[in-house]
């Protein structure tokens, strides 16, 4: 083979070999089987060694494994690396926005949303397209040079792709600033094989990432799955004049970049993407804790200039923390409605999740000593969206000595009685009548889940408790307006409001009805089969254990709780109560009437004419369930004002019915009128 053919050839494997190595890392897609591709990528090793003079810089065989280096020497970064400033709620982001609006001349600013990955920064630097240096962040000024072992990373192009939108990118010097990340699956892979090596496991992805970086012998780098994604071009902004177009820019060259970024007309719109990404964030293949929001406009960017060591033009919206440390302060124990005594600790204030967290449930005294947990430690604490806040475990390093170890008291904190443990883990105050077990069966039999009486909150509960107006959940539908309105927490309205929320609850619905009544084991779901199966309360009440038995699902321990609470003559006289306050729960049949029974509705954006919780309460009366999000069993999705794109998504891959607001107005007005 001749001189001209063999670098044909070459030329033409480094061509093969890069488009497999562009759709396999960064496309992820796979043009061909590894072993077809290194047996190309040995050609190319033979015909190279053979033919040295025909070695070129972007050659695949040029991603350096194995060398050794003996340090990093330092580069001036020629334009510097720049930091940004956090900002931790929309009242910031608009404050930004009002501070900017005042230094450039323009009422009207797009905005270039991307999600902020928690990987290391790092700029590379083409010359006539040709990868020349890889610089890491550094101190902004001056970075370290990582080029040996950044060319191990596949995702990283030696040689931008040409494209002809673009090909005066590939003239002259230009920079691409991103992030090397490593993935989670990754991550997880290498410390399962630290693990059977007997080797320390890594911390985090993003310090694993850095630390290999930072490795001396490039093989090791190599050994390890990093990736580079792309946000930044640097080049003049005559060329490139928006974030939009760099975006653009940089996938046609051949780079990675974030899917989820968008062009935003205005910052009205910034909601529902943080809405859709808060969750959404925790299915990528990468961490991210917040999202980075631009100027679009590159020629405002600049204008801009810099305050420190942040542009002006661009901020770092946080996601609301899910984890923070704080001090355990003391611990007492919370009776609950079945009589579960449960150690509660009581926090030193910190905010997680965007709510300020004081307390938070420690289980049962088994799960306060296998996380060896004591007043005064220092812990973790984990808070996401409306989970209850866990501690998760303390600090031990922190400790002074003048901590204590909890103890179980002997006695119910609230009634006294003692305190018994059979063969549960759990401690039980057994006293039916115990204050803190009234107080919270009533709270219970009032909620959303159960009776969803409006207004009857735990505060009013209390205060209807300590006036002596009720005694049980059955007092409450004996409540009259003038009473109620005489107490403290209450004026003529709110009582009138009140009393008919109570009186328009008298004929719940049976499955309903069972699950406020606060039994033991019967959740939700046993309340439905129950009702189900025994169509009335007066057939559920007379009912035999082998009844309850034939029902499928119920086991033995849940069957004799059943059978417990029915037999109690406290629970008897309640249920007679009921009665005798005119609460008559729906036969099934009757309830199987109600016109949305077996219809399920998703909100998703702001309605104009009511609040979610106003929509849902109108949707369950009608026998309607409504959902926070998205599943099989959603019948609609209703769409307000900046809806979350990520519930549109998903609406239309279940094929779930979309409908604005006037249809939801529609539906519940023909519905009301039917019912």
């Amino acid at each position: 083979m001749d001189s001209s053919k063999i670098k044909d050839r070459i030329e033409k494997l480094k061509k093969i070999i890069d488009d497999y190595r562009y759709h396999y890392h960064v496309l992820n897609e796979s043009l061909m089987s590894e072993e077809a591709a290194d047996s190309l990528k040995h050609e190319l090793s033979e015909l190279e060694a053979a033919h040295p003079d025909l070695i070129t810089e972007d050659s695949p065989t040029q991603r350096v494994a194995g060398q050794i280096l003996e340090g990093f020497k330092s580069i001036r970064h020629q334009t510097r690396m720049l930091s940004l400033r956090d900002v931790f709620n929309l009242k910031e982001v608009n404050d930004w926005e009002s501070r900017n609006l005042k230094l450039v001349d323009l009422k009207n600013i797009s905005y270039f949303v991307d999600l902020k990955m928690d990987g290391l920064a790092c700029s590379l630097i083409y010359q006539d397209g040709y990868l020349e240096t890889g610089v890491s962040r550094g101190d902004g000024f001056v970075g370290e040079d990582i080029t040996a072992n950044i060319k191990t990373i596949m995702s990283i192009p030696l040689k931008l792709r040409e494209t002809p939108k673009y090909s005066f990118l590939l003239k002259a010097r230009t920079e691409i600033r991103g992030e090397i990340v490593m993935y989670l699956k990754d991550f997880e892979e290498l410390n399962k094989k630290q693990q059977k090596l007997g080797l320390k496991q890594f911390s985090n992805p993003r310090n694993t990432a850095a630390g290999t970086i930072r490795q001396l012998n490039s093989k090791i780098v190599s050994e390890r799955k990093l990736y580079f994604r792309a946000y930044d071009l640097i080049r003049s902004i005559e060329e490139i004049k928006t974030v939009e177009e760099e975006y653009l820019a940089l996938s046609e060259l051949g780079f990675i970049t974030n899917k989820g970024s968008k062009k935003l007309k205005n910052l009205k719109e910034l909601e529902s993407f943080i809405e859709e990404w808060q969750d959404k964030r925790k299915t990528l293949e990468f961490n991210t804790d917040g999202l980075v929001i631009k100027i679009n406009d590159r020629r405002i960017y600049q204008e801009l200039g810099v305050v420190g060591k942040a542009p002006r033009a661009a901020i770092a919206y946080k996601f609301v923390a899910e984890e923070s440390t704080t001090i355990i302060k003391d611990i007492f124990v919370s009776i609950g409605r079945t009589g579960v005594a449960t150690p509660v600790a009581i926090l030193k204030p910190v905010v997680i999740a965007g709510t300020t967290v004081q307390m938070a449930t420690l289980h049962n005294l088994d799960e306060i000593r296998r996380k060896d947990l004591r007043i005064g430690d220092s812990v973790i604490v984990h808070k996401a969206g409306d989970i209850i806040p866990e501690v998760v475990k303390s600090l031990k390093e922190l400790r002074n000595g003048q901590e204590k170890i909890f103890q179980m008291p002997k006695a119910c904190p609230d009634c006294k009685k003692p305190l018994t443990q059979n063969d549960e883990v759990a401690y039980r105050c057994t006293n039916s009548s115990c204050p803190s077990r009234t107080y919270k069966r009533i709270v219970h039999f009032a909620s959303k889940s159960a009776l969803d009486i409006e207004g009857l909150g735990e505060k009013n509960v209390i205060a209807l408790l300590d006036s002596k107006l009720i005694n049980d959940q059955a007092d409450i539908f004996k409540l009259k307006e003038s009473e109620v309105a005489k107490l403290e927490r209450f004026g003529q309205l709110s009582a009138n409001n009140l009393v008919d929320a109570i009186n328009n609850s008298k004929k719940p619905d049976l499955a309903r009805f069972i699950y406020a009544l606060g039994i033991r084991h019967v959740g939700s779901k046993t309340a439905e089969d129950i009702a189900n199966k025994f169509k009335t309360l007066d057939n559920l009440v007379n009912a035999k254990e082998d009844d309850l038995n034939e029902i499928e699902g119920i086991g033995q321990v849940v069957l004799e709780s059943i059978v417990e609470w029915f037999n109690e003559s406290e629970n008897k006289r309640l249920l007679q109560k009921f009665k005798d306050n005119e609460v008559f729960p729906l036969e099934r049949e009757q309830s199987r009437n109600l016109p949305l029974l077996n219809t399920s509705f998703v909100i998703t954006g702001t309605l104009d004419n009511m609040d979610r919780e106003e929509a849902a309460t109108q949707i369950r009366k009608l026998g309607g369930t409504f959902q926070s999000s998205i599943t099989k069993t959603t019948n609609y999705l209703v769409t307000g004002e900046n809806p979350g794109s990520s519930k549109l998504l998903k609406a239309r891959e279940l094929e779930i019915k979309i409908i604005d607001e006037k249809m939801l107005m529609n539906i519940l007005k023909n519905k009301a009128s039917l019912g």
